[in-house]
């Protein structure tokens, strides 16, 4: 992906024109109807990048799509969150006359002093990848159609000044209505989650029980990219499954990595420190404090006073 050139569009007026479509009807907030937009090779041959949100729903794209590290094929109903920064790219493998979705385009200085300009950060489907896309029922399909249609007239509307904090409130209620479906999809799939759970705990076994001094603690990028997956979108999928996000798997599989070795071994708390992969042992110190109200002094002493 890095290899084509980058094409970068700063404003959603400038997104209508690379796309053929006709003035959009406001400055920062747009739904398109994908039936309307206009392909070519010259869109198709770059990577673009927007400075404006971007959600979609599109079905029988006739190409692929790709952003992160993977491409996905959209010849069904799929929704995506794209945050400003985040590279795209666009293959049309066969005229697609069938093909129909919306796209909601939304740039930050909509929401500028209202509080979904901060709280949009908390939506982490926005850091997903293509391949962990939200796939709707028909009937979830009709309850985010029916917001986006509220959106849609309120835009196209006379702006007065309700506009902003009407299509406002209408895009949270989109953003938490995406945020229910995916919380169902990670619940309708169980046995794939857990599947994910048993892989991450072996990844984790086989860190702490290798030369850690050599390899520093796990990251939840690094754990991420062995599993196949994006970082946002692991910690959701074990923060639903197990109630803990991957930080707090490292910091479990740690703290009873430091336990083990503090009740069964003569180390140092600085040898087992460098052994866990902490460079310095005040910060192996502070951290198991912190997750067991004891030091490691203090939990040496009491597990040999028992």
């Amino acid at each position: 992906m890095n290899n084509n050139p980058i094409q970068r569009v700063k404003t959603i007026t400038e997104y209508h024109r690379t796309r053929g479509l006709s003035q959009p009807a406001h400055p920062l907030v747009s739904l398109i109807d994908y039936r309307e937009i206009r392909h070519s090779s010259e869109i198709t041959a770059v990577s673009w990048g927007f400075d404006f949100y971007m959600i979609a729903l599109k079905k029988n794209m006739g190409g692929k799509f790709r952003y992160g590290q993977q491409y996905y094929d959209f010849d069904g109903g799929t929704m995506f969150f794209i945050a400003p920064g985040q590279l795209i790219r666009i293959e049309i493998t066969q005229d697609a006359p069938d093909r129909s979705g919306w796209m909601l385009l939304i740039h930050p200085d909509f929401f500028w002093n209202l509080p979904l300009s901060k709280a949009i950060s908390n939506y982490e489907y926005f850091g997903y990848s293509t391949r962990e896309a939200l796939f709707l029922s028909e009937q979830e399909e009709a309850v985010m159609l029916d917001v986006v249609a509220h959106i849609s007239r309120e835009y196209r509307a006379n702006i007065d000044r309700f506009s902003q904090q009407i299509i406002a409130s209408q895009i949270e209620v989109l953003l938490n209505y995406a945020d229910r479906f995916y919380h169902r999809q990670f619940l309708t799939r169980r046995i794939a989650n857990h599947q994910v759970v048993d892989k991450l705990e072996k990844l984790l076994d086989n860190h702490f029980n290798g030369t850690l001094n050599r390899q520093g603690l796990p990251t939840v990028n690094y754990l991420a990219e062995q599993l196949n997956l994006s970082p946002d979108y692991l910690s959701s999928l074990l923060k639903i499954t197990t109630g803990l996000n991957t930080q707090q798997h490292i910091h479990e599989k740690l703290i009873a990595k430091a336990k083990e070795k503090l009740s069964v071994t003569g180390l140092s708390v600085s040898e087992i420190a460098f052994e866990l992969g902490f460079e310095h042992s005040q910060s192996f110190s502070k951290l198991f404090k912190a997750k067991t109200n004891l030091s490691p002094v203090q939990f040496r002493q009491s597990f040999t006073s028992r």
